[in-house]
């Protein structure tokens, strides 16, 4: 049997459990929650950390992501994490939450029985805390040039296209580059130097099915690749982690389909 074993240094420890909070008479809150949160500073050495925080759900906003600002705000400043829109459309707060990779502005606590344990997306280099290094995520995003590209002479006012050639990104376009579905891919976290992951090739296919693009013989040749593309083995992972709800696999399929018809 294959056994596997984290890295030397990597095995999280049991870190600091904060004190219960208090109401403002003194007495303890009524309904609280167990915060299991993932910390570690590089600067600082040494293994990774589990910090528990109890959280007043009275004081608290429902969502995760109002846990992890009181507990910033109220209980431990050191604390860091990415944010910004709070209403899940930026995709700054992609996290792993409660064994599953998810946006914490839109993962309701009432969700979660029990403890919450929050860690940063998995398989990825952490900066501090829950902060991942976006930078190779970025750059295969970058590589699949997410723009339009034409040869023809640019029109007077705009690219016209017609509402069911529209409808075809569907599905697609909303896509907000979270990073939940290449880390939550088996195949990405094997592969993550060669292999686009889940979120390129969704964003690959976009521009593919863009009527009104006019560069898909390169970007195809580009996509034709024993790893750039054929790592994906239709684990689904994916499909099921994506908070908005999208099917990169599916998109995936279609990049594949359109390659062996071209080949006809």
């Amino acid at each position: 049997m294959v056994q596997f074993t984290l890295p030397k240094g990597s095995q999280p420890q049991r870190g600091k459990s904060w004190p219960a909070p208090v109401t403002a008479n003194g007495k303890k809150p009524k309904r609280t929650k167990d915060f299991k949160v993932y910390r570690y500073d590089p600067d600082e050495g040494g293994n990774p950390r589990i910090d528990t925080y109890r959280v007043d759900l009275e004081s608290c906003g429902p969502m995760v992501l109002d846990a992890l600002i009181k507990i910033k705000n109220e209980i431990d400043p050191t604390l860091t994490f990415r944010r910004s829109c709070r209403e899940g459309v930026c995709g700054s707060c992609a996290m792993n939450i409660d064994g599953g990779n998810t946006l914490a502005c839109t993962k309701a606590i009432s969700d979660i029985s029990g403890s919450a344990s929050i860690y940063p997306l998995p398989h990825l280099h952490v900066v501090k805390d829950l902060v991942p290094d976006m930078t190779n995520f970025y750059a295969q995003y970058a590589s699949i040039q997410p723009y339009l590209q034409t040869k023809t002479a640019e029109p007077e006012r705009e690219w016209r296209q017609s509402p069911e050639d529209r409808s075809k990104l569907d599905g697609y376009y909303e896509c907000i580059l979270c990073a939940c579905c290449s880390t939550a891919c088996p195949s990405y976290w094997w592969n993550s130097e060669r292999y686009l992951g889940p979120a390129a090739l969704l964003q690959a296919w976009r521009w593919l099915a863009d009527s009104r693009d006019e560069a898909r013989g390169d970007r195809l040749d580009k996509l034709e690749d024993p790893f750039r593309l054929y790592r994906c083995h239709t684990i689904m992972n994916c499909a099921q982690t994506c908070p908005k709800g999208l099917n990169p696999a599916r998109a995936i399929g279609e990049i594949k389909q359109m390659l062996v018809k071209r080949s006809l």
